[in-house]
């Protein structure tokens, strides 16, 4: 079915807020201000969701497409009909409604470029999927549904020079692909292919990741994050204690250890090859140490309370277990890198709440042409709490 609609506002996700006669849309493809024909997808109780299908009324920050698979349905870049600067807009209002909402706070921070490119061709990290007749492409949005592809216009020249994309796999499913300047990995359904370790080098520290290691997918992304997360330290007392929490392979453990070598570092890290990589990387550092736990078994296990805290969660944030054990550990000082601005509001909501004070907030648009991006905020224990 299709209806005619006009766009109210954009909402986290990637969609657009429609209202007709009291029902909410949420909207694929559409522009705030915009009269769209959406086909509905999906019918829920409180909501429909739809996709648009020809633009009646267009915004004047509408842009063609940049990857035409997109228009067949690939997911992956659901920002990319919309010029950057408005993509930078609608994150920006984004996350200060969701601030608002769920944390009660006022604040009005810009999503910011790391870089004065035109957004393309900064991935370094790809995951593909392989259909069942073998063709090579991209999952389609809010679908299990493999697109082909014929291009990967996010990911770095390395990475489509390789070309696994345009070749076919039969009786194969998942591909992942890694790159780094002097490195190249790929893994079909776990057998690897190039590289034995991506080699990434960041503040003066060589990190040696092995398969299936986390890393951020912008090239830019681990420095700009880094120089966040060190600032926002600030300096620390010799002989404090700093916890890395969802630690990864170290990329904040390993450099803070480095530019404070008075103080006592631990990396917390479920992942077992994530753990190997950090040690491996941080061998001969004496103040860093890797424990493999997860977090919330971690903190629970912990009495000693916390002078400083970097957090760096999945998608659904800290959520309130892991806050609660913040909380009764007295963590003074929370470094809290997010990936979901709604997570991160939920989370800086219970925080507040426990007597923390928001200090300092910012954001990156380290996932052009998408509706993630990266905040860094900085909270404090109020020295009537402590």
């Amino acid at each position: 079915m299709t209806i005619t609609l006009r766009i109210e506002k954009a909402a986290h996700g990637g969609v657009f807020v429609a209202r007709p006669e009291g029902k909410v849309v949420l909207v694929e493809g559409a522009l705030p201000g915009e009269l769209v024909e959406a086909e509905i997808t999906e019918e829920a109780k409180s909501f429909l969701r739809a996709r648009v299908t020809r633009v009646i009324e267009a915004s004047e920050h509408r842009r063609d497409h940049f990857w035409p698979e997109a228009n067949s349905g690939a997911g992956g870049a659901d920002f990319g009909h919309i010029k950057l600067e408005e993509q930078r807009r609608i994150k920006s209002e984004i996350l200060s409604e969701a601030l608002s909402r769920m944390a009660g706070v006022d604040l009005s921070r810009k999503v910011v470029a790391v870089d004065d490119s035109d957004g393309l061709g900064y991935r370094t990290r790809v995951q593909l999927h392989v259909a069942p007749d073998g063709t090579v492409g991209v999952k389609g949005s809010r679908s299990n549904d493999v697109i082909p592809v014929t291009s990967l216009p996010l990911a770095n020249q390395e990475i489509n020079e390789l070309g696994l994309h345009t070749r076919r796999f039969p009786g194969k499913k998942k591909i992942f692909i890694a790159s780094s300047p002097d490195s190249l990995q790929w893994s079909i359904d776990g057998e690897i292919g190039g590289s034995k370790v991506i080699t990434e080098v960041v503040g003066g520290r060589v990190f040696d990741l092995k398969p299936g290691v986390f890393w951020q997918a912008h090239g830019l992304a681990p420095k700009v994050l880094l120089d966040g997360v060190l600032a926002h330290l600030g300096e620390l007392e010799p002989g404090s204690e700093v916890l890395d929490l969802y630690a990864g392979a170290g990329l904040f453990a390993a450099n803070i250890a480095a530019r404070f070598p008075e103080s006592k570092v631990h990396a917390v890290e479920l992942a077992e090859a994530a753990v190997q990589s950090g040690k491996s990387s941080a061998k001969g550092m004496k103040n860093l140490s890797f424990e493999k736990s997860d977090v919330l078994v971690y903190l629970r296990a912990r009495e000693k309370e916390i002078s400083t805290v970097v957090l760096d969660p999945p998608r659904s944030g800290a959520a309130t277990k892991v806050i609660n054990q913040l909380v009764r550990l007295k963590a003074k000082h929370i470094v809290y890198v997010a990936c979901d601005p709604v997570a991160l509001a939920r989370d800086i909501g219970l925080l507040r709440e426990a007597g923390y004070e928001l200090e300092s907030l910012e954001a990156f648009d380290i996932f052009p042409h998408t509706h993630h991006f990266e905040t860094l905020a900085t909270l404090r224990l109020s020295n009537l709490r402590a």
